[in-house]
């Protein structure tokens, strides 16, 4: 059957209410509202934005049995009549978490450009900024209405880059200014956040770096910590959250075995610049390997925090 926006809204409401209880409950230092608007993170946002739209039936492999459907650019990207996406299930959860911060939760546009069909009449460039604009603009419609930890994801960034080194030179200077553009007009109390999935980045760490953000996360359990020394010898000397555990098995990681995973992350980085945090979103997962992982991660980044008081 068919229900209203009113009694929709109300069950979101309800669920990222849940939600909260369940992040109080583990004892995380910042929340999230879990997303459950979403059906992807790029499709969203599509629905939301003027010159885009969505086939019915386009689905296209993203992984696994995971299935997407690409959004299609016709026109001038912009916000809708120039509202907001999600700034009305942050306020819910802020006001359900109390003190506690909440991320606002975004997808980069290089990222919704990547993971798009593009015009082919105008660059990928100039699309790009228009994205990046869109994204502007909600990151400040977000410190609006309180929010101070801003994650602006760029799952995709190196997806499309070319083979060719003087074609992907390029490509880069003009992928990291959007995603400069759609955050350097935070304020500067305000945490920004971005996200970078599966991938191999030592060859391009200094475009990484160049994107300026407060607070890099990234993949780690798979790859041994060959990402995080890569940054380390490079010197990138912004906060890292290397992954702790691998969100696409559903095995539940113990406390020993995460906390190891902080020590050998504390050899390379600083206790200061180290967040602890799964590989990647959790949207693979369910509630009964959720739940006891995170709190397994929370107790493991207790343990080394003891320890290093004790010691």
């Amino acid at each position: 059957g068919k229900i209203g926006k009113a009694a929709y809204e109300e069950q979101i409401d309800k669920e990222i209410e849940r939600v909260v209880a369940i992040q109080k409950d583990i004892g995380l230092d910042v929340f999230v509202h879990g997303e459950p608007e979403r059906s992807d993170m790029v499709e969203y946002f599509a629905q939301k934005l003027d010159g885009m739209l969505l086939t019915r039936h386009g689905w296209v492999q993203s992984y696994g049995s995971r299935y997407v459907r690409p959004p299609v650019i016709y026109g001038t990207v912009s916000r809708k009549k120039g509202e907001a996406m999600t700034v009305r299930e942050f306020a819910v959860c802020q006001k359900a978490s109390g003190t506690v911060p909440v991320k606002g939760m975004l997808t980069g546009p290089v990222t919704i450009l990547n993971w798009s069909f593009c015009r082919v009449d105008i660059p990928r460039a100039e699309q790009a900024v228009e994205v990046a604009l869109a994204v502007r603009e909600e990151v400040a419609d977000l410190e609006a209405a309180g929010c101070r930890v801003v994650q602006v994801d760029e799952a995709a960034l190196r997806e499309r880059m070319p083979l060719k080194k003087e074609e992907s030179g390029n490509y880069l200077e003009w992928a990291v200014a959007c995603f400069r553009l759609s955050t350097c007009g935070a304020r500067p109390s305000t945490q920004v956040v971005t996200h970078m999935c599966y991938s191999t980045f030592e060859d391009i760490i200094g475009k990484i770096d160049a994107m300026d953000a407060d607070v890099l996360t990234i993949e780690n359990s798979r790859s041994a910590g060959e990402m995080v020394a890569a940054l380390s010898s490079y010197g990138y000397a912004r906060d890292l959250g290397a992954g702790v555990y691998d969100i696409h098995s559903p095995v539940v990681p113990t406390v020993d075995d995460m906390a190891a995973r902080l020590q050998g992350l504390l050899l390379l980085l600083p206790p200061s610049r180290t967040w602890v945090n799964p590989d990647c979103g959790l949207k693979t997962r369910k509630w009964d390997e959720v739940i006891p992982s995170l709190k397994n991660m929370v107790a493991a980044a207790h343990k080394l925090r003891e320890s290093r008081i004790s010691a």
